[in-house]
C-alpha cells in the first residue's frame, strides 16, 4: 500500500532511472560488469565492521565491498570495471545516513595518471545521469519532492581537509578530530562552499593515510597523506574514492602497518605479484545519491 503512493512510487522510477544512467555511461565508456562475491573468506576493509557467517565448516564474511575483485579485474587485464549490487557493513549506527546492507555502485579505471582521472570520469557519469532524470522525472520531482534538480557547470571544486578544517573553524565549528568531518561539518563546509563557487559537489582531498583504507596510495611528496578524496553532494559525503596502491611490497607494508598479517590477505596480495597496472576508483551509495537527489531527510 505505502509504493502506491505518489512520492514513494516516483522515488523507485527515479532510482531505477538513476542506476541505469550509472551503468550505462560506464557501457559507453567500454567498462566490464563484474559480479564480485557476496561471501568472501578475508574482509574486504581489513577486518573492521564485518559481518561473520559460518560457510560449511569454515568461517567466512559478507562483503563489505566488491573492492578486491575489482582490483582482480584490473589485474588481470580487464582495465576498466564496474559492479553494482548489495554490501554489508555491521556497524552498529542508528543515524539518517548508514545502513547495514546497502546497493553500491563501484567502479576500477586501470592505467590513470592520477586519482584525478578517477574524479573526472566520476564527474562525467554523475553529469550524464542527473541530465537524464531531470530530463524525465525533472519536472514530476519539483512537484511532489518540491526539489530542483540542477545539473554541475563546471568542474567540482577540490578543496583539501586542512583548508577545510580552516573555514570551518573560522564558522566556529568544531572539529571532530583532524581527519574526518562530523555530519554537522559535512554540512557547513559544503554550505560554505556552494556559497563561494556555487557547486552542490566538492571533492574533498588530502585526508591523513592512516585515516583511509590499505590499499590506498600515499602521496611520494608527503606520504602522511592519501591520493584519494570523498565527494559531498549537498552536505553529505555520497563516495569515497582514490588512487590504489598496486606495488607488491608498497601495499604489503600499508596493510602491515595496520595490524594486518600478509598471510591473512595472501589471495589478495598475489594480484599483484605479476604486475598490476597503475589503477583506481571509487564507490557510491546508491541509497545516499538518492537520498540528496530528492531531498529526503533519512537514507
Amino acid at each position: 500500500v505505502d509504493l502506491r503512493s505518489e512520492k514513494n512510487s516516483l522515488m523507485m522510477s527515479v532510482a531505477t532511472l538513476m542506476t541505469a544512467k550509472l551503468r550505462e555511461y560506464c557501457l559507453i565508456n567500454d567498462f566490464i560488469e563484474i559480479q564480485g562475491p557476496r561471501i568472501i573468506s578475508a574482509a574486504s576493509e581489513g577486518g573492521a565492521n564485518v559481518f561473520e557467517v559460518k560457510y560449511f565448516d569454515k568461517k567466512a564474511y559478507l562483503a563489505q565491498s566488491p573492492q578486491f575483485h575489482k582490483q582482480m579485474g584490473i589485474a588481470a587485464g580487464l582495465e576498466k570495471v564496474f559492479n553494482v549490487g548489495p554490501v554489508f557493513r555491521a556497524e552498529k549506527s542508528f543515524t539518517t545516513r548508514h545502513l547495514t546492507e546497502y546497493t553500491s555502485f563501484d567502479v576500477e579505471i586501470g592505467y590513470i595518471d592520477s586519482y584525478e582521472d578517477v574524479c573526472e570520469f566520476e564527474e562525467g557519469m554523475l553529469r550524464y545521469m542527473l541530465e537524464a532524470v531531470k530530463e524525465k522525472y525533472g519536472e514530476k520531482i519539483k512537484k511532489v519532492f518540491g526539489v530542483e534538480i540542477k545539473l554541475p557547470k563546471d568542474s567540482f571544486p577540490r578543496i583539501t581537509v586542512k583548508e577545510a578544517k580552516e573555514k570551518l573553524a573560522k564558522a566556529g565549528i568544531k572539529s571532530k578530530d583532524e581527519g574526518d568531518f562530523s555530519p554537522e561539518e559535512e554540512r557547513k563546509i559544503s554550505e560554505i562552499v556552494e556559497e563561494e563557487t556555487g557547486s552542490e559537489f566538492l571533492f574533498m582531498i588530502d585526508y591523513p593515510h592512516k585515516q583511509r583504507a590499505f590499499y590506498h596510495m600515499k602521496n611520494p611528496d608527503n606520504p602522511e597523506l592519501a591520493l584519494g578524496f570523498d565527494l559531498f553532494w549537498k552536505g553529505l559525503e555520497v563516495t569515497t574514492g582514490s588512487q590504489r596502491e598496486h606495488r607488491l611490497e608498497n601495499i604489503i607494508e600499508n596493510a602491515k602497518e595496520r595490524g594486518i598479517t600478509e598471510e591473512s590477505l595472501k589471495d589478495y596480495f598475489d594480484y599483484f605479484r605479476y604486475g598490476c597496472p597503475p589503477h583506481g576508483g571509487f564507490a557510491i551509495g546508491t541509497e545516499r545519491l538518492l537520498m540528496k537527489m530528492l531531498g529526503c531527510n533519512s537514507v
